[in-house]
């Protein structure tokens, strides 16, 4: 598939990145500023691997623990959008995780 690979808070339009239409006075969503995932799936920092971060901001309030939020993170369109964009690449959220410890 080719074309400009969208990151979580560009296909959201939650406007949480740095600098963002929602970041005013409020800290960015971890996964825009997630250094230690930049590139993975094609994303920056971790817009392309926010499933895997704990405390990402989604649907208007922090989504807490993996282990809270996973569920609710592999039914998101997002979610479907990127594996299918970077299949056979992409990278698992079991290859995600050992990045963030």
């Amino acid at each position: 598939m080719s074309g400009k690979r969208l990151n979580c808070w560009e296909f959201k339009k939650c406007g949480r990145e740095p600098g963002g239409t929602d970041s005013k006075g409020c800290n960015a969503c971890i996964a825009s500023v997630e250094a230690r995932t930049d590139g993975v799936n094609s994303g920056k920092n971790g817009g392309r691997a926010c499933w895997a971060i704990a405390g990402t901001e989604c649907g208007g309030k922090i989504q807490g623990a993996f282990a809270q939020k996973i569920e609710s993170c592999q039914i998101c369109d997002f979610y479907f959008k990127v594996m299918d964009e970077e299949y056979p690449h992409y990278v698992s959220t079991k290859n995600i995780m050992p990045m963030l410890h």
